[in-house]
């Protein structure tokens, strides 16, 4: 439970890292080297660690505070807090109060500044004349909100079915998606940007699409 919520988190605030780098970037290109100096990546990054073993830490803390019957199953393929939360025999009114108040703070912060960073990347860009400027600063910030658009998405559609359903089995499974899925295809997304890896899928295409059956 512990690394989950530490990676979750971590991965949440990382995006939000991501989205301010890609707004200096396209709102102050000409002082972004200044701004996204060393020095401040790496408090950033700190920053980050350091909120999400916090958190981490306090649901750990408090679910050991618990108490449990014996032959417990979680419904779920990851202890997710939640999930461990409701699985206890004594009084959980403390640990609900504290997972809901982490998830509001540390995933609707984030979340707040992403779309305000990207309310004035789009901005920018609609002021921007030429069109190749326009796809220029376009493509800085796709691959990001390509993430940012998967992660929230299934996050936010676990959850919010999971207050209108009670199918544990179907939320274990669409839970997969921001956890697993998502995860996986940040690698391949983020590398569409890399000129080697497009010639060498447009090679593969190629080959595919001209070899017979």
């Amino acid at each position: 439970m512990y690394f989950f919520a530490l990676f979750v988190v971590l991965d949440n605030f990382l995006l939000a890292v991501m989205a301010y780098d890609r707004y200096v970037a396209i709102c102050h290109p000409l002082h972004y080297m200044t701004i996204m100096n060393h020095r401040l990546c790496g408090l950033l990054v700190l920053a980050s660690w350091f909120m999400s073993d916090l958190n981490s830490l306090l649901h750990s803390l408090m679910a050991l505070r618990l108490s449990f019957c014996t032959d417990l199953e979680i419904p779920h393929f990851f202890c997710e807090p939640n999930q461990v939360v409701h699985c206890a025999c004594s009084d959980t009114f403390l640990n609900d109060l504290v997972v809901y108040t982490a998830a509001v703070l540390l995933a609707g912060g984030p979340l707040a500044g992403i779309l305000y960073a990207y309310s004035k990347m789009v901005a920018t860009v609609h002021a921007i004349s030429s069109a190749r400027g326009k796809y220029k600063a376009f493509s800085t910030c796709a691959s990001h909100l390509s993430v940012v658009s998967l992660f929230y998405c299934t996050l936010l559609g676990v959850y919010l079915s999971s207050a209108v359903t009670q199918n544990l089995r179907s939320t274990a499974i669409a839970s997969v998606m921001y956890t697993v899925v998502t995860t996986m295809l940040n690698p391949f997304i983020y590398s569409l940007r890399n000129k080697d890896i497009k010639s060498a899928l447009k090679v593969l295409f190629e080959k595919i699409k001209i070899s017979p059956l």
